[in-house]
């Protein structure tokens, strides 16, 4: 029972330590999504900080402030979701494909 027990804290600890590099990974790596034909692209980390936002010129339209809001808002959304599905693929090769217990989030 003891060796089981070691070996399994062993497991944990090498996730944990697998799970501290994943999220420097993804601290440091950038997702872009863009929209309208390319008039709007928003990149963010795969931790959901974004870095930058690109607009061209041909979609600024002082009548239509509103659409130029929501393509902005709907590219940081795209590019979110890129790096939360990269990060899913991520974790679940960590995991080995186990689900993560109910109310138990990803590690940050």
């Amino acid at each position: 029972m003891m060796r089981n027990m070691a070996g399994m804290m062993k497991k944990v600890q090498e996730m944990q330590s697998r799970m501290e590099a994943l999220q420097q990974e993804m601290a440091d790596t950038e997702f872009s999504a863009a929209v309208g034909g390319g008039a709007v692209q928003v990149t963010v980390t795969g931790k959901g900080e974004m870095r930058g936002v690109k607009i061209d010129p041909s979609a600024v339209d002082a009548e239509d402030i509103g659409m130029l809001e929501d393509m902005i808002c709907l590219a940081a959304n795209n590019a979110r979701a890129e790096a939360d599905a990269a990060m899913a693929a991520k974790m679940k090769d960590i995991t080995g494909g186990l689900p993560l217990p109910p109310g138990m989030s990803l590690p940050f």
